[in-house]
């Protein structure tokens, strides 16, 4: 291991809020971490060849299952789980992109817009929104966005074609660009009611953290758990494909030695964090 990602779900471990959303889980102890990224030490039997000792990897790990999760100097996964570092990416950034970008990745995939379609994304400054502006952009949808003056500019380089401010009349302001409502919103603020009188009758609101309603109007509401596709090979390959390709951005806000995972915490939970905190486990 060089580098583990602090995503809100490490905080939500740590917590133990976690067991709320999640009540079937096996018994504790957990170790935190979901976004890995390192270099192959060994590789078990009945390969493809596709991994070998020495390769620069990331990998999607889950702090539930035998081998627990990132936060470690050493982690064992599936290899279906792990691929290879996007060229021209550290290990720290390259380790930012998996749980976030998948997230965001069965969402879309779930709504099955069609090109030239309306999404907007709330919370698109963060590292989830920031990602769904550049994925639904990389679909061909047309995507209205959300963002303080102070992200603004950010939001603008991601892609996203409409921006209007955030707050508590975001509903109202994407009704005055889209008065038909949009055909989904990617709900990373988590604004989840407070955001429905956007979106147009039948349409589908994706959540994060399991929200599913009440909603209105026949919006269907689809919560999102990345837990799901750990071992999906084709969709976290197509993923650091696009990364390799700039169509998506790798954000590090900052990187810490692992023994400040603490601070880390912390950080995270103070909120106005822009990319992803890291530890780094290098040393």
């Amino acid at each position: 291991m060089h580098a583990a990602t602090v995503n809100p779900t490490d905080v939500l471990l740590r917590s133990g809020e976690i067991t709320r959303l999640l009540p079937n889980l096996p018994p504790p102890p957990y170790i935190p971490g979901m976004d890995a990224a390192g270099v192959i030490d060994a590789v078990g039997p009945g390969g493809d060849g596709r991994l070998k000792v020495g390769d620069e990897v990331i990998a999607i790990v889950t702090p539930y299952g035998p081998h627990k999760g990132a936060y470690a100097e050493l982690v064992v996964a599936p290899a279906a789980s792990v691929v290879h570092v996007p060229k021209g990416s550290d290990l720290p950034a390259a380790s930012t992109l998996l749980m976030n970008a998948l997230t965001v990745r069965l969402g879309l995939d779930a709504l099955g817009l069609q090109p030239g379609r309306t999404v907007a994304v709330t919370g698109a400054a963060g590292a989830v929104g920031g990602f769904a502006v550049e994925l639904a952009k990389a679909d061909g949808l047309r995507v209205i966005a959300d963002a303080s003056p102070a992200d603004r500019a950010l939001v603008e380089r991601l892609g996203a074609d409409v921006i209007l401010e955030r707050g508590d009349e975001l509903a109202r302001r994407i009704r005055e660009v889209a008065p038909q409502g949009v055909d989904a919103v990617i709900d990373a603020a988590m604004l989840h009611e407070q955001i429905l009188p956007a979106i147009a009758d039948g349409g589908t609101i994706v959540t994060v953290r399991g929200w599913s309603g009440p909603t209105e109007r026949g919006i269907v509401a689809y919560p999102v758990f990345v837990g799901s596709a750990l071992t999906d090979t084709a969709k976290l390959e197509r993923l650091r494909q696009q990364a390799e390709d700039g169509k998506l951005t790798l954000r590090v806000a900052r990187v810490l030695p692992a023994a400040e995972a603490a601070e880390a915490h912390r950080l995270l939970e103070a909120g106005g964090v822009r990319g992803r905190l890291v530890l780094d486990f290098s040393a």
